[in-house]
């Protein structure tokens, strides 16, 4: 008998206007940053991301970006593990406030936590936990500079119920956090402002707040985690730092057209590489 998806929301309100609020929630790499239930976002390509979530378990999926609309909209539909969708409406109520609605469609797991588990309580559980974390992005963003397009502006990353901040998250995720970073050299000297095992439990040593952490912006890919050197150096030419949200933000007045990404294009309807 076929699994019937279900449903979950969960709204909150940002006090921020409404580019800064999609700009800062389309850094998926940062989620395990600040939210406790996400314990990775990789990046195959500019399309396409690879997740792992553990409420009530472990999940994972592969996700294909569609329908993004600037400022107003993302979507994305799963391609293998976890069967899911969702989309996230962003509505501005004023020039300075934000209104996010998260919904999210998946297939319960087959066996003993299948429907019958959703109906026990499992969804409510889950639609608590996207909620606190939602409410965890608010923060974020409150705790972020005035104007701030990219989350490692905001004091509130790796905040002590953080999947990175519990030690959480997976290997993959933390190659992504470590690139370019002092926290790859094994220094036992940190700058002020830096978590290490002993302050959290687990997470990596040296894990950096993010106004003291010097990594790269640019979503790793896979491929990097797989061939690229552990002390390679982040993209240096516009054209290489482009390409992706919120590296070389600061440049894009400055660039061509063809080199500004898709999604900042009022023509763009999602990113492409």
């Amino acid at each position: 008998m076929e699994q019937k998806m279900v449903e979950h929301h969960a709204a909150v309100t940002v006090d921020a206007p409404v580019h800064q609020v999609y700009s800062l929630f389309t850094h998926f790499n940062d989620f395990p940053k600040f939210m406790s239930f996400v314990k990775e976002v990789t990046y195959h390509d500019a399309q396409r991301s690879h997740w792992v979530a553990e409420v009530a378990g472990r999940h994972e999926w592969d996700a294909a970006n569609e329908d993004w609309i600037p400022d107003r909209q993302i979507g994305w539909r799963s391609t293998g593990g976890l069967k899911n969708s969702g989309r996230v409406l962003f509505q501005p109520t004023s020039t300075q406030q934000t209104h996010i609605d998260v919904y999210i469609d998946y297939e319960p797991p087959v066996g003993v936590l299948g429907n019958i588990g959703e109906r026990l309580g499992v969804g409510k559980h889950f639609e608590d936990v996207l909620q606190k974390d939602l409410n965890h992005f608010a923060e974020m963003v409150h705790q972020a500079p005035v104007g701030a397009l990219d989350p490692t502006s905001s004091n509130y990353l790796f905040h002590p119920e953080s999947a990175a901040a519990r030690g959480k998250t997976t290997e993959r995720q933390d190659a992504t956090m470590g690139k370019g970073s002092s926290r790859d050299q094994g220094s036992d000297d940190y700058p002020e402002g830096y978590v290490t095992r002993s302050d959290v439990g687990g997470t990596p040593q040296g894990v950096a707040s993010p106004r003291q952490d010097t990594y790269s912006d640019r979503p790793t890919l896979d491929q990097d985690i797989i061939n690229e050197p552990a002390n390679a150096a982040p993209p240096t030419s516009q054209q290489d730092a482009s390409w992706q949200p919120g590296y070389g933000r600061e440049n894009e007045e400055n660039l061509p057209p063809e080199q500004i990404p898709g999604w900042e294009r009022p023509e763009g309807n999602q990113p492409r590489p």
